[in-house]
């Protein structure tokens, strides 16, 4: 499958109970149809983590990719989806503001347990069909 033109793709831990309500609430959020999704043990996931050179054993929840642009992981990837929410949701980029080691402290923190506070699926999560065209 092919990366689409003009989208963002947000690479998720695709068993990951935490993640999967994460996309959930980015294709809630998305007004302009920004995002694309795939699961970063997929095929497409794994290939396109393999062409940016980001080794999947220290990034292993979130990573978000701009095609022609950069690659975000963690809190950064974080606080550039939210950016796109606008509204509300725009007040959350004070914490651009707060150093990006200490932010992912957190973020390494929560990634960490997040099996064990949230659980985990046995296997990546279909979408629905009415969401299968944002899902690589």
């Amino acid at each position: 499958m092919e990366v689409p033109q003009g989208k963002k793709i947000i690479l998720f831990d695709g068993v990951c109970n935490l993640c999967n309500a994460w996309v959930q609430n980015v294709i809630k959020h998305d007004a302009a149809d920004t995002f694309r999704f795939a699961a970063l043990q997929s095929t497409i996931g794994q290939k396109l983590v393999k062409e940016r050179g980001i080794d999947v054993t220290k990034i292993d929840s979130i990573v978000l990719i701009d095609p022609g642009v950069a690659y975000y992981t963690k809190s950064t990837a974080a606080i550039h989806i939210v950016k796109s929410f606008g509204g509300l949701w725009s007040a959350l980029m004070v914490l651009a503001w707060i150093p990006e080691g200490f932010r992912n402290l957190i973020y390494d923190y929560v990634a960490k347990n997040r099996y064990r506070w949230y659980g985990k699926k046995d296997s990546c999560m279909a979408p629905q069909e009415s969401l299968q065209g944002k899902f690589l």
